[in-house]
């Protein structure tokens, strides 16, 4: 499951290395290019909303097949792109079919025993943690070599491969809701409504996610200029440096199993925080940069990991549909965070990226500090 995960997720990351020589083939400015970043991550949005919900409802194993060909599909339109909206459109539906990682977690959590849920949940994300930072890796060093479409030939093959393993190696697991689908899309808005600790934790996800988004997108734009001047695959390389901090996600799992998961979020928005202190001061130091790129992936393995096992110890009945709430808006973020990254970066560049993520860490301690009180009480009740 953890290298399905990782290796379905990486569809939605495989670009970014590749915006200047998707730019320089079709003609277009460098940023302009970098909308079918924000795309994909809008897309995988909307399948979130839309599609993670049926797994409360239809037969999961079959979902997770029908979805995973589809994204295949996908791909392919990708990789044949003969003109910038074709490869747009192509982005969004790459998006859209990447929610596999967000209908295997659920079925994850449902197989598992209460007390070993966190360390579960935490190493099927180290899985999906690896493959987003890797694939930038991956994607950087076959665009440099065989051109951009290549990546998207080869993630195209590499989920036709997972299609027979899921189908061979996957549980079926039939869910219990009888509702409709229009039911089981209303009984979203409801579970926002009753659920404080979901709020809560889907609010400083959208704050923590769209920091990650603005640094992701914006930094391929700062090494590929002067004075780095690095090609893709150089600037892929910084991916291995964040699927280091990868390794941290079982740990955070755990403690999350120990009833302490609130406050490793804390601690993840604290060092988000830090990671753009860090890169404030390192728009021409490359060492500063790895170092911010630790401190920003450990963090928001920080906060997602610990802030995913506090919304599913809630309401297991409805763990898709949680799942759905907290992901697609935290996805939400991430896009929303690409593009204001970019718009940024043509209003002050580095500078005015990394101030404006501070100020997006702000809004993230605003909520943890406004919700202490709440959000201990939550904890309690969970914890019986």
């Amino acid at each position: 499951m953890a290298v399905a995960t990782g290796l379905i997720v990486a569809n939605i990351y495989y670009c970014q290395p590749l915006i200047v020589l998707i730019a320089n083939e079709f003609n277009i400015p460098d940023a302009d290019a970098g909308t079918i970043t924000y795309l994909t991550q809008a897309g995988y949005a909307i399948g979130l909303f839309f599609m993670v919900p049926l797994g409360d409802k239809i037969e999961r194993k079959t979902q997770i097949l029908a979805t995973t060909f589809a994204t295949v599909i996908a791909l392919i339109i990708a990789a044949t792109a003969q003109s910038f909206l074709i490869l747009e459109i192509a982005s969004l539906l790459i998006g859209i079919t990447s929610i596999v990682p967000q209908l295997i977690l659920p079925l994850a959590a449902s197989l598992s025993e209460p007390q070993q849920r966190g360390k579960v949940v935490g190493t099927i994300m180290s899985g999906l943690l690896v493959g987003i930072l890797l694939s930038r890796t991956l994607s950087g060093f076959i665009g440099e070599i065989w051109g951009w479409r290549a990546m998207f030939w080869i993630a195209s093959g590499l989920c036709l491969l997972l299609f027979l393993i899921i189908q061979k190696q996957f549980p079926y697991n039939k869910p219990d809701f009888k509702g409709t689908y229009g039911q089981l899309i209303s009984s979203l808005f409801s579970l926002i409504k009753e659920q404080p600790l979901l709020r809560e934790a889907t609010l400083i996800n959208v704050f923590s996610f769209a920091q990650f988004g603005a640094f992701w997108t914006t930094m391929v734009l700062l090494l590929s200029t002067e004075p780095f001047s690095f090609n893709s695959a150089t600037i892929g390389l910084f991916g291995i440096v964040g699927a280091s901090g990868a390794l941290a996600a079982p740990l955070i799992g755990k403690l999350g199993d120990k009833g302490n998961s609130r406050i490793a979020v804390g601690y993840g928005c604290l060092l988000i925080a830090l990671s753009f202190m860090v890169f404030y001061f390192s728009s021409t130091n490359i060492i500063g940069i790895v170092i911010g790129i630790v401190f920003i992936d450990i963090g928001l393995q920080g906060v997602h990991i610990s802030n995913q096992t506090r919304v599913y110890s809630i309401v297991p009945e409805a763990r898709n549909r949680m799942n759905t709430v907290f992901m697609s808006f935290s996805f939400l973020g991430t896009a929303a965070g690409s593009a204001y990254g970019l718009f940024l970066w043509e209003m002050g560049g580095w500078f005015a990226v990394t101030l404006g993520c501070l100020l997006l860490s702000v809004f993230a301690f605003t909520v943890y500090g406004l919700t202490y009180k709440s959000g201990r009480k939550a904890l309690e009740s969970i914890n019986g």
